[in-house]
């Protein structure tokens, strides 16, 4: 039998190299040619002169790089496969780093860098002719954080804790009141709503003198009611100082977790349950063109709503004014669409291709129908007189204007129109269930630019931006959950997860780009 010839002590003239061993269209390749092509001076201001020479940061971020598009999330894993793998073994010239090394330069060196990495490979996909960073999809996605699901702290819990001390020294306060003599009873009682130190402290001493002044205590249940006292005294000020740290926190969010404290509790749609469990999460917000993510930023907050401005913010800051201001268009489901984003979009002169809330039931002729004749958004409004006509063809006159703040301190005006009488209308059991005369509110300037929003999206180029968005943008969280099993985080906070995020978007683009 004839076989090829097979000596491992066979010496050679010239040793072989990684590099014979490494097809020249390898994805490793293309990392290596994409990284030596951008500055890495803001990298190198998160190393010291002092102490003994690092790795290579631009050798360790095309380690990392290349271990993200290749699965290999784990420190330990990235070691051993620049230890064993050819790939990587030629992509850090035979540098081999522990775990530990590989691990803080994840969390620590590339905190203040990474995005500036991240925008320079988005321009150059740019330079190409890849992405035009004129036409954008944005969308969002919760991804489950590294913490403990069960170990949660919520906002109202607190409040309720709070509402439940006060009570108690009410009552044990009203307690000692009964019981005392005469000249002891206080004249005015003191207001129990807003519990702080202060108040513990001066409410506890006035009960404590008026149950040892009492003869009476013992025979009505002055025992229980020492007992409470010495609780309220040993417990409710350290109650207090827990809940303030916890409401700190918090800051404006509902919940956290105890293991991961920038982690918020949000309802997650991946669920072995298949029943929508909370989870502590992080709210992933991309914008897109061809399926490259050119923006990323993680959130604490759970609803997309509140998203859209930090994100543009976030955008404009890392690409530059001059090329934030080429964007043309964005298109985004009806979870971003507020009169706050169209007004945003607006100022930004960005063209809005965002649904409102009820978009969709508009296009269905059943629910057009059925609310076409009653529904306040169909009544006549006479815009140079500033009045609404009723299905009865009487006026509703604007009575007067309200100011109300979203969360995120955004102002909206309100106008408020009302019939003048309903009284044996024959259409009043149809048009309204109000006991008194009919009256609506009505937001001009979200009207404005629903109508706006409307006409775009009816459009031949609005069609065809809303069925792009759905294999533009979506498509991407799709790959990066099921393809590369990028479910749920490894690092912990809110700055580190934004790392990892970004090395997961980094190698997408990469692939993509390599696709």
């Amino acid at each position: 039998m004839a076989f090829r010839h097979y000596n491992q002590n066979q010496l050679v003239l010239f040793p072989h190299t990684f590099d014979d061993l490494i097809p020249m269209d390898h994805p490793v390749r293309i990392v290596n040619e994409v990284l030596d092509k951008i500055n890495i001076s803001t990298l190198l201001d998160a190393y010291r002169k002092e102490g003994n020479p690092s790795y290579h940061p631009l050798m360790m971020l095309k380690v990392m790089v290349f271990a993200y598009m290749e699965n290999m999330y784990s420190s330990r894993k990235i070691e051993k496969g620049m230890r064993e793998n050819v790939l990587f073994m030629w992509l850090s010239n035979m540098n081999i780093a522990d775990h530990n090394t590989i691990a803080r330069f994840r969390s620590q060196k590339l905190q203040t860098a990474f995005k500036d990495v991240f925008t320079q490979v988005v321009l150059l996909l740019a330079e190409e002719g890849l992405i035009t960073l004129k036409q954008i999809y944005t969308d969002g996605t919760k991804i489950e954080a590294q913490a403990g699901r069960y170990t949660f702290v919520w906002g109202k819990s607190i409040k309720t804790n709070k509402e439940k001390m006060l009570k108690q020294l009410e009552e044990l306060w009203k307690y000692a009141q009964s019981i005392a003599s005469d000249e002891d009873k206080d004249p005015e009682p003191p207001e129990f709503r807003e519990i702080n130190k202060e108040k513990i402290q001066k409410t506890v001493e006035s009960i404590n003198q008026k149950l040892k002044g009492s003869k009476i205590a013992d025979k009505k249940g002055g025992a229980k009611a020492k007992a409470k006292l010495n609780y309220i005294r040993n417990n409710f000020e350290k109650n207090l100082d827990k809940y303030q740290q916890q409401e700190e926190i918090l800051a404006e969010r509902g919940s956290y977790s105890k293991t991961d404290t920038d982690a918020t509790f949000m309802r997650m749609k991946e669920d072995h349950m298949k029943n929508g469990q909370l989870k502590p999460a992080y709210n992933a917000q991309i914008s897109t063109e061809n399926q490259f993510i050119l923006n990323y930023t993680l959130h604490q907050t759970p609803a997309d709503i509140n998203t859209l401005a930090s994100h543009m913010e976030n955008f404009k800051d890392n690409i530059g004014q001059e090329k934030f201001c080429e964007i043309e268009s964005l298109t985004a489901d009806a979870g971003y669409g507020s009169e706050e984003n169209y007004e945003l979009l607006e100022k930004l002169e960005i063209e809005a291709f965002v649904k409102y809330n009820t978009f969709d039931k508009e296009q269905n002729q059943n629910y057009q129908s059925k609310n076409k004749t009653f529904s306040k958004e169909h009544l006549h409004y006479n815009q140079e007189k500033d009045f609404y006509v009723c299905p009865m063809g009487q006026r509703m006159e604007k009575n007067h204007e309200s100011c109300q703040t979203t969360k995120t301190g955004f102002e909206q005006t309100l106008s408020h129109y009302k019939a003048k009488n309903c009284q044996g209308c024959p259409l009043r059991s149809m048009c309204h269930q109000s006991k008194e005369n009919r009256s609506i509110e009505r937001n001009h300037n979200l009207e404005r630019h629903k109508e706006l929003t409307r006409k775009r999206l009816k459009s031949e180029e609005g069609i065809e931006k809303r069925k792009k968005r759905c294999y533009d943008v979506e498509p991407v969280f799709a790959n990066l959950k099921h393809n590369h099993h990028f479910k749920r985080f490894m690092l912990k906070s809110l700055k580190k997860v934004e790392i990892e995020f970004g090395l997961h978007a980094l190698a997408h683009n990469l692939r993509k780009k390599v696709a």
